[in-house]
């Protein structure tokens, strides 16, 4: 296996080396020394800096999680643009730092951008999960009439949102848009635990029975996927049928 991987690697990065019209050393270099001269290929000719620098990013915040964070607010500080205060308030959103999050989604819908669609969907998922949902509520009547809005995030929020204060029955309406089938597997676990909190058991039966069936033809890559909500649902499924 190691082998034939080897060899793709070495083809490509030659491939590559001859469309690209790098100098033709690099295919002397592949040939000789396989792995390393493949690897110092894709890196020096294939890889582009933005790339590198992306993984870098990556690796930083990951091991200094409030990095990311500190840099947007000097890149505010310096320069007050709509792109920057939505980055800031989008790195608060992915903390969880919701108040803050709010606070600058609501300041950049000022003027112009006051009816931005995705500021005001974010602004929505951060009322979400701050549990503000009265104010899911009115944001979502900006919004909720763009063709965006039918299957974002945003409306299956706003469905749990409706059935949080009450009305069950226009929750379901927007939440049934997500049972498709061979997708939408996390969208779909929700929607069956919607019916079991409301007393359609057999509803979230056929759901679940639905999901489980899906995931036995399903890839080893599409099963990796999504293999947290499939075993969820195979287990609220094994939990219905004793019940």
């Amino acid at each position: 296996m190691y082998f034939y991987l080897i060899v793709a690697l070495q083809v490509y990065c030659m491939y590559h080396c001859y469309v690209n019209k790098n100098q033709y050393y690099w295919i002397f270099i592949v040939l000789f020394l396989p792995a390393l001269g493949s690897i110092f290929y894709l890196f020096l000719n294939v890889f582009q800096k933005h790339d590198i620098e992306k993984v870098q990013e990556g690796i930083s915040t990951v091991i200094n999680p409030s990095k990311k964070i500190t840099d947007l607010e000097k890149k505010l500080e310096f320069a007050e643009t709509f792109e920057n205060r939505v980055a800031l308030a989008d790195a608060y959103f992915e903390a969880g730092i919701f108040d803050k999050a709010e606070e600058e989604y609501k300041t950049s819908l000022v003027g112009t951008f006051e009816n931005d669609y995705y500021v005001n969907t974010q602004l929505l998922k951060t009322y979400f999960y701050s549990s503000q949902y009265e104010a899911v509520l009115r944001r979502a009547e900006s919004i909720k009439e763009s063709s965006k809005f039918n299957k974002s995030e945003a409306s299956f929020l706003y469905g749990l949102t409706l059935e949080k204060t009450g009305d069950t029955k226009l929750a379901e309406d927007f939440l049934i848009r997500f049972d498709a089938p061979y997708s939408r597997y996390e969208e779909r676990l929700e929607l069956a635990k919607f019916y079991i909190r409301n007393g359609s058991v057999e509803k979230a039966r056929t759901i679940l029975k639905e999901i489980n069936q899906e995931s036995i033809g399903m890839s080893k890559i599409s099963y990796r996927q999504y293999k947290e909500p499939i075993n969820n649902a195979k287990e609220l499924l094994e939990s219905v049928l004793k019940s």
